[in-house]
Order: C-alpha cells, then structure tokens, then sequence
C-alpha cells in the first residue's frame, strides 16, 4: 500500500486480466485477402492509474507494477509491505525487480554480498542468455540489455523524452474535489448494490483521502480525519490492511486511544507534534516531537495521543488489519463515556460531580478536540 505526494501515473499487470487499453491501425488495403489483417494492434496493456497527493493506491502481493512521475515536482511515496501476512509463503524478502538493479545503501564486506550487489535483484540477470532467448523469442543481445549487466542507472531511471502511453484523455484531474467526491460515492455505492460487478480485474484500487468532504471526523476548529478501509475500497480484503489521514489544526490534539485489532505506523507528512505513546504496563514508551519525514510504530493495544504544536499538523497511518477499529478514552462513543458514573466514581474514587466531568467534559467531540484552556489559564488553576 502507498501513499503520495506529487502527481503521475502508473500501472499495475493483474495475472490472468485482459489487456484493456488498445490501440488500432488502419492499412490501406481494406479488400481481398488483407481485409482479415485490415486492423493491427500497436499497443495493448492494462488499464493505468493516475494518482496525486492524497491518494492510497492498494496493491495485492506480487503484483508487477510500474511508475512514472510527469509532474514538476518528485513524488514522495510512504510505502507500506506486510511481510507477516499469509500472502508471503517465503521468508523476509517482499519485492523483486524485472528491470534495472536495487541500490544498496552501504558497501557490504563479503564477497558474496558484494557479488550480490553488482548483480543487483533483476530475477532475468539469474537465467541463461540463450535459453532466455528462446522462451521470449527474440535475439540473445536482446536478452543481454534486458538482463542490464552493464546498466548502473538502478531502479529509477529517466524517462529523457516523456513516457509515451496508450490512456484516456485525463478529464477526472481537471474536475474540482466535489465532482470528484461525488464520483468516489457513486461508485461506492455501486459496489454495495451488486457485489458481483467488482471483479478482481475492474477492482478499484486508488481512494483519494485528502477530499476533505470524504472525511469521516471532521471539527471546523480541530481538524479532520478520514479512514479507507475495505468497505470503501473492496480490494483491501485481499491485502489485509487500511490506511488513515489526520490534520489536526494550530494546538488542537487527539483524545487518547488504542488501536483494538490492528497495529500502526504513521508518517508525519506536515508540521510537528508532541506524542505520547504508553504501553501496556503504564510504561511510557514515548515522548518526544514528531516531526515531518519521520514515522513511529504503535504497537496494537497502546495507546496514544498527539498535541500539534505552532502550525498543522497532518499524518498518514497503516494499520494491519483492512477494518482496523480504535477505541477512545474520551469524547462521544468513548470507553468513559461508555460507564455508569457510579463505575467511574469507585474506579477513580471521584464525586459524583467529578465523574459526570469525566463523562461529558467533551460534549459531543468525537476523536478530535480543539484546545480549551490557554496557557496562562492553565497556570492559574494551579
């Protein structure tokens, strides 16, 4: 599963699925016994996919796929693989390139890891030139250039004079979010109508999450934040995992929680926070600022919270399950709020008054809160 910022397009073969996007030529000769070859395939490959910042593109495993930025700007992509899953009947090792060569970090010492590295991970480089040949039908020294003995470029390469494919006019990106919204819900609602027309190879594999009318918590002075799970994107199901989008506004923060069925990693994509994350035990594991470009691991059953500190703040979040639930200490539908008062007044040993605080303090805030009490407020009332 990955999430972007940047825009372009990229592609995904589907084993066993047609190829869908085709292109005809016209000969001239339109009689006799060439009318049967009148039109020939140029091109034909599968369908492609446009994404932009926003977007989580969910991916089965094994699947090969291809990418390729056409913006202005790079595209920055948070990656996420489970490994653990039952999709992986191997060991660690959870992508294979059928071109160019993986670049290593560091300089390995031993012979074999250094071999290793010069051969890089195209799984063509490992078969015999000749037989190769044979099976694709083509020329040895065909076979030579794909296999890249001699190609140091790696596994990003620069497309010099524009990728040149067969796709649709891009009428969706020049539509506003709410044509966009609208579109996302209408197909949404085709799924639930009739389960039967999402089949493996139409299956939508792209959700935008950074419309801000999709999400699924929003408070006009705290932030928002919306979720894609399986029953927003069917094809989650097949890869086990979800994904969550947070913006939480100058000093707003989230009401503590603990993720039920599912562990997390987030990603700060913008700004900065104070996070507390506390373990089991009532250890705390965590605190500190988090900053952009950098990510933290919730374990399942910690909880957590995040205060934003001088500007907004925004993550994304991959959870391991493709419906991951949370529970929350506080606010509407929260655990507290959940207890009789006389259960909060004997756990916590409070008055009736202090307990029906404890309760309803937060009024009808879900998730999300704004801050109430300023600084120098907060000071007094010590």
């Amino acid at each position: 599963m990955e999430q972007y910022t940047g825009k372009g397009m990229m592609g995904m073969v589907m084993p066993g699925c047609p190829e869908t996007y085709q292109s005809f030529r016209q000969t001239e000769q339109q009689m006799g016994e060439e009318a049967s070859q009148s039109q020939r395939f140029r091109d034909e490959h599968q369908r492609i996919h446009y994404f932009r910042e926003g977007d989580v593109i969910a991916m089965p495993a094994g699947v090969a796929h291809w990418c390729y930025n056409y913006g202005e700007v790079p595209v920055v992509a948070v990656t996420v693989t489970d490994i653990g899953s039952n999709a992986n009947q191997l060991d660690r090792t959870h992508r294979f390139l059928l071109a160019g060569k993986e670049r290593q970090a560091q300089q390995p010492f031993e012979p074999e890891q250094r071999e290793q590295q010069r051969m890089g991970k195209n799984l063509l480089m490992g078969f015999d030139r000749e037989l190769l040949a044979q099976a694709l039908g083509v020329d040895p020294e065909m076979v030579k250039r794909m296999q890249n003995l001699d190609d140091n470029r790696g596994e990003i390469v620069r497309v010099e004079r524009g990728l040149q494919v067969l796709h649709p006019s891009q009428t969706r990106e020049e539509q506003t979010q709410q044509q966009e919204s609208f579109e996302e819900r209408q197909e949404s609602q085709r799924c639930e109508r009739n389960g039967l027309d999402e089949t493996f190879c139409t299956m939508k594999a792209r959700q935008n999450m950074a419309v801000t009318a999709l999400a699924d918590y929003y408070n006009p002075r705290a932030g928002t934040m919306t979720t894609i799970n399986s029953q927003k994107l069917p094809i989650l199901r097949f890869i086990q995992m979800s994904a969550e989008r947070g913006v939480l506004r100058r000093d707003a923060l989230t009401a503590p929680y603990w993720n039920i069925n599912a562990h997390s990693i987030k990603y700060v994509v913008r700004g900065s926070c104070r996070m507390q994350v506390v373990g089991p035990r009532g250890r705390t594991v965590f605190d500190g600022e988090l900053r952009q470009g950098q990510l933290i691991v919730i374990p399942q059953h910690y909880m957590a919270m995040k205060k934003a500190q001088s500007e907004s703040f925004e993550w994304v979040a991959f959870k391991t399950n493709d419906n991951a639930m949370v529970s929350h200490v506080v606010g509407k539908t929260s655990a507290l709020r959940g207890m009789p008062v006389e259960v909060l007044m004997n756990s916590y040993r409070v008055s009736r008054e202090e307990a029906m605080r404890l309760k309803f303090n937060r009024g009808n805030e879900i998730g999300l809160f704004a801050p109430r009490f300023t600084r120098e407020a907060a000071v007094a009332s010590q």
